[in-house]
């Protein structure tokens, strides 16, 4: 067990597999302008998606010991798969910290929706897990709602290389997108932080596909208000200080100049990038 006190002044730990995160990032700032920001892209181990589940929780506990020992005062694990693999194992770990993860928007879809169905696009790891497994047929039976889900192999890494509207990525997108249309889907869930990145790829896509007035359910805005919530209950909101205005910085396992270019082509922000390392635990279990 970690004992760790956390203070109002200190910062937000937010980490992803890549830049998929930086879409949880730019609706946390939205809503908590004030708070310090460290994010941390393992960009040099993404995607998570197709990694056993125990070497994911190795990687995300190697993260939050590198955000704890910056002073952290809550975690925000912005990817869904990671969010499967190590969140529980994580609020163990850490049981002073105030701990967001991520999950689809099914509740949010659910109530969007208005015909009944819902196409959920994610990783397949996170559509084969329990958790989300269990959320499903939870919410299936208390509204009805019929949940259509699309793994999308291979779409996280598109965006993580920054292909974010070339042929192969629209390609990729008609090839799963399609189908849930062509069954009736008017709502879909963006099931995976990196994909509300090509939001505007995948409008264009429903459009010509002949799709209509289809909702895209993306759940930053949900985790940034969950947060606050939380911060706000264990009283560690920081306050404005126009003499120390609030400050992003980030890290990576692979090269700073690409999450640079991710941080300024993908939310128009230029914070200071660091290369960096992560020393494993010896195993995921060990809390």
């Amino acid at each position: 067990m970690n004992l760790h006190f956390p203070y109002p002044d200190a910062p937000v730990g937010i980490f992803d597999s890549g830049v998929g995160g930086l879409s949880v990032l730019r609706h946390i700032r939205a809503l908590l302008p004030h708070e310090h920001l460290i994010y941390v892209a393992d960009s040099g181990f993404a995607p998570y998606g197709d990694k056993p589940a125990d070497v994911v929780a190795e990687r995300c506990f190697a993260i939050a010991d590198l955000l704890v020992a910056q002073g952290a005062k809550a975690l925000v694990v912005a990817c869904n798969t990671a969010t499967v693999s190590a969140v529980r194992l994580m609020r163990t770990r850490y049981p002073d910290l105030a701990i967001v993860g991520v999950e689809p928007g099914l509740k949010p879809a659910a109530a969007a929706t208005r015909n009944g169905k819902v196409g959920v696009l994610a990783t397949e790891r996170t559509l084969a897990g329990a958790k989300f497994l269990k959320l499903r047929d939870q919410i299936a039976e208390a509204t009805g709602a019929q949940f259509l889900l699309q793994p999308c192999q291979g779409l996280a890494d598109q965006i993580e290389f920054g292909e974010l509207d070339s042929d192969e990525t629209t390609a990729m997108l008609r090839r799963y997108i399609a189908p849930l249309l062509a069954q009736g889907a008017d709502t879909l869930v963006l099931g995976c932080t990196h994909y509300p990145l090509v939001q505007a790829s995948i409008e264009d896509v429903i459009a010509s596909c002949g799709g209509r007035d289809v909702a895209l359910i993306d759940t930053g805005d949900a985790v940034a208000r969950q947060l606050g919530r939380l911060l706000e209950a264990a009283g560690l909101l920081r306050a404005f200080d126009a003499q120390v205005p609030a400050r992003l910085t980030a890290y990576t396992s692979a090269s700073a100049t690409a999450l640079s270019a991710a941080f300024n082509s993908l939310i128009g922000i230029d914070p200071p990038v660091q290369e960096t390392s992560f020393a494993l635990p010896r195993t995921a279990g060990h809390i």
